[in-house]
């Protein structure tokens, strides 16, 4: 049995359908993964399909590519908001994090978590 993960970070969702293709699991057998530990609504089978042709032609990258259109919310002040509630508890999860500053997506908040982690290990 699966603990279920309410609400994924889009590039979460990529990074497990890109493991799971890595080992040879049939489309439709990960789609039925994802929503049996992400909840019904995580992704269309389509949308695996999809991101499996992509994988399958050599696409790496798990994060949503740049693209024009609505400006950027990363600033000096929301990386200071994200730093001091991940100071507040040690313990947080992207979701509170959410819950905490509904103005950012989730995918933004797990991007800025996960470039401050990573600058941290260097």
């Amino acid at each position: 049995m699966f603990k279920t993960i309410a609400d994924p970070a889009d590039c979460e969702v990529r990074s497990a359908i890109w493991f799971l293709n890595t080992n040879i699991v049939k489309q439709a057998e990960i789609h039925s993964q994802l929503v049996e530990i992400n909840a019904e609504n995580v992704m269309t089978d389509r949308m695996v399909r999809k991101w499996v042709r992509q994988f399958n032609d050599g696409c790496t990258n798990v994060h949503d590519e740049a693209r024009s259109g609505r400006p950027s919310v990363v600033n000096v002040g929301l990386v200071a908001k994200v730093n001091e509630k991940i100071r507040e508890n040690k313990q947080f999860t992207i979701r509170m994090l959410c819950d905490e500053l509904p103005q950012i997506s989730k995918t933004v908040l797990h991007e800025n978590v996960t470039n401050r982690l990573n600058f941290r290990k260097r």
